[in-house]
């Protein structure tokens, strides 16, 4: 089973799984969310200013992806705090072009809050 992974700001776990192995879920609290928006000016300036382009890869680029994902699970974490889970099992992590001419990039992570 894959390793859940907990944020010492919230101190909720976090895994893919329908479930954290070897402590059931007592009672589910329903779905939770978080976003995070990368907006058109970062893109501009993220491919004006790519230099760190190595075999492919642009470290800059995957930098800033990384964020957005960590701010959107890190506000999917909260959300499920409020509820009073210490879990989010089954999370998704997506990510969609948005705007009116696909300018901006979401990433989205949602999840069931649990408290084990």
């Amino acid at each position: 089973m894959a390793s859940p992974w907990k944020t010492a700001e919230t101190g909720i776990i976090v895994t893919t799984t329908h479930a954290v192995e070897g402590r059931p879920a007592q009672d589910y609290l329903g779905i939770v969310t978080g976003e995070a928006i990368i907006g058109a000016n970062m893109f501009r300036d993220l491919f004006a200013g790519i230099r760190d382009i190595v075999g492919g890869r642009a470290g800059s680029y995957e930098k800033v992806l990384k964020q957005a994902r960590h701010d959107a699970i890190e506000e999917m974490q909260a959300e499920a705090q409020k509820l009073g889970a210490n879990a989010v099992v089954g999370v998704d992590l997506d990510y969609e072009v948005i705007g009116d001419t696909g300018s901006m990039l979401m990433v989205s992570a949602s999840g069931t809050a649990v408290k084990l």
